[in-house]
């Protein structure tokens, strides 16, 4: 049968439609003759197993039409987004953006000498001093390597000693030949911009500079090794918070073969991250990962944190665990296309996150005034969310859902949660979801998907480094490359001294 795609008559096209049409009548006919026949062999309910079959068929499509079609992100439509105002003239395109970091270069266009004769009279043309008719343009000024030869003068003394010679610069490498600032700006196109070192090859060949691969590997294990100090601190400045967040996503080691699925570990704070990859997913890995850490630790349903947590031979559990909303949104979301009674639910989630929105960050200040927000925020919850809470739970214990879909696993999922999820009602250190962690994790997963993981073992290490040193850098508003060069020149003056970003001193 030639493919509908392929068709190009019109009529020929409606009369395949038609037959594939009633096809599918025929094939949804046997499926529910066949599902009947397998439920009363079974002893089943065969009416309730149908409308089972056919709700997760249903789901099924809706995620297969949302995946294909749908918007990526999970924002709902709001009333102004469904229907915008009107406006008198419709804006156009975009005006031009300020750009005050970028140096200003002046460029005078005089007539040429031909040219500056009147067109009117035929006499010569004055120039007008201090008037000209002015524009802007952004331009591009190509990047270029130089080969630098320092020359290190040397001094004699006139009563004969030994001769002095002027000192050398920091070296990343000792006698080695490219500078820090080079291998700063390679881990940077590697782990801030996601450019695999094959692709920055054939960049700097374009740009007059010969270097291979693994010469590049070698300038970011080296610069590694300096900074392996100040990374391992960012362990202590993340559980030094009373709240930490925690997450994982996988992470290919393709050491010799097609590559075994490893994991990121991250723990992160307002003012750090810190991020390990490790060959499990387990419990025992959780464990390790948040180690002693005393405070309160926000994460989603995955089983193995609160495996981890568990007290057990060694002692009562080291931390407690907090539930994230936003994950319990996610699964009411995907159910609401075949259950629309969720959109009462993603109501009054909504009406939390509004509440938060107008609470001030406790992180954000210090003092008094934390103290202040803190307990601005403990009272605010008590008056407007603990009511919001309480209805979500008396809606949920009223949905009736058919086992096996997604309205019933969204169910089971909150209510199994609903301990940690209520958590933040008394602690008002607690926030409602654990987006700050996932915001974390954005640049090591664009990372994975351009150069697929790491090589080695080493290479994990020197990824998760990176990773966390570049947005811990970013979490306190400082450049990424002036800290990495900034804390790699202290260390190779000074080895083992530790460099934190400016707000993580």
């Amino acid at each position: 049968m030639v493919p509908l795609g392929q068709v190009k008559d019109l009529e020929t096209a409606k009369q395949m439609a038609a037959l594939l049409e009633a096809e599918n009548a025929r094939l949804h006919q046997r499926l529910e003759a066949l599902v009947q026949e397998n439920a009363r062999l079974k002893g089943e309910d065969a009416q309730a197993r149908l409308q089972l079959e056919l709700t997760q068929l249903q789901e099924q499509l809706a995620r297969m039409q949302q995946r294909l079609f749908g918007a990526s992100s999970e924002k709902r439509p709001s009333a102004q987004q469904v229907a915008p105002a009107a406006r008198e003239r419709p804006q156009r395109g975009h005006g031009p953006r300020a750009q005050p970091e970028l140096p200003v270069q002046e460029v005078l266009l005089p007539l040429d000498e031909a040219d500056k004769v009147c067109g009117l009279c035929g006499g010569a043309l004055a120039e007008w001093r201090g008037q000209t008719e002015d524009s802007e343009e952004v331009s591009v000024v190509e990047r270029h390597f130089v080969l630098k030869r320092y020359r290190r003068q040397k001094y004699r003394c006139p009563e004969g000693c030994a001769p002095v010679t002027a000192p050398t610069a920091p070296r990343l490498i000792p006698g080695g030949r490219y500078a820090v600032d080079f291998a700063v700006h390679v881990a940077l196109q590697k782990y801030a911009f996601h450019l695999p070192l094959a692709r920055q090859e054939r960049m700097y060949r374009r740009e007059g500079l010969v270097v291979d691969t693994q010469t590049l590997l070698h300038l970011l294990n080296a610069l590694a090794r300096h900074l392996q100090p100040s990374y391992e601190a960012l362990l202590t400045v993340v559980f030094a918070s009373p709240l930490i967040h925690a997450d994982e996503t996988h992470w290919h080691l393709l050491d010799k073969g097609p590559g075994k699925k490893w994991y990121a570990w991250t723990v992160a704070s307002p003012r750090a991250v810190h991020h390990r990859i490790l060959p499990s997913r387990s419990g025992a890995t959780a464990r390790q990962v948040l180690g002693n850490y005393q405070g309160v630790a926000m994460v989603d349903g995955y089983a193995a944190y609160q495996t981890a947590t568990k007290p057990g031979a060694d002692g009562p559990a080291s931390c407690s665990l907090v539930f994230c909303w936003a994950h319990v949104r996610r699964k009411f979301v995907e159910a609401e296309q075949v259950a629309p009674a969720c959109a009462q639910v993603l109501s009054l989630i909504g009406q939390l996150y509004a509440i938060e929105a107008g609470l001030p960050d406790p992180h954000a200040l210090e003092g008094a005034q934390q103290t202040a927000a803190l307990a601005y925020r403990l009272l605010v919850r008590r008056e407007q969310s603990v009511p919001l809470v309480a209805a979500i739970r008396e809606w949920a214990l009223a949905q009736r859902a058919l086992p096996g879909s997604g309205l019933r696993k969204a169910l089971e999922y909150m209510l199994a949660l609903w301990s940690g999820l209520t958590v933040f009602l008394s602690n008002p250190w607690v926030p409602l979801d654990n987006n700050l962690v996932e915001r974390q994790l954005r640049d090591l997963v664009l990372g994975r998907k351009n150069h697929y993981g790491s090589k080695s073992l080493r290479g994990t290490e020197v990824a998760a480094l990176f990773y966390s040193l570049i947005e811990t850098a970013r979490l306190g508003g400082e450049d990424p490359g002036r800290y990495l060069l900034r804390a790699a020149l202290v260390a190779i003056e000074n080895p083992g001294t530790v460099t934190l970003p400016s707000s993580s001193d």
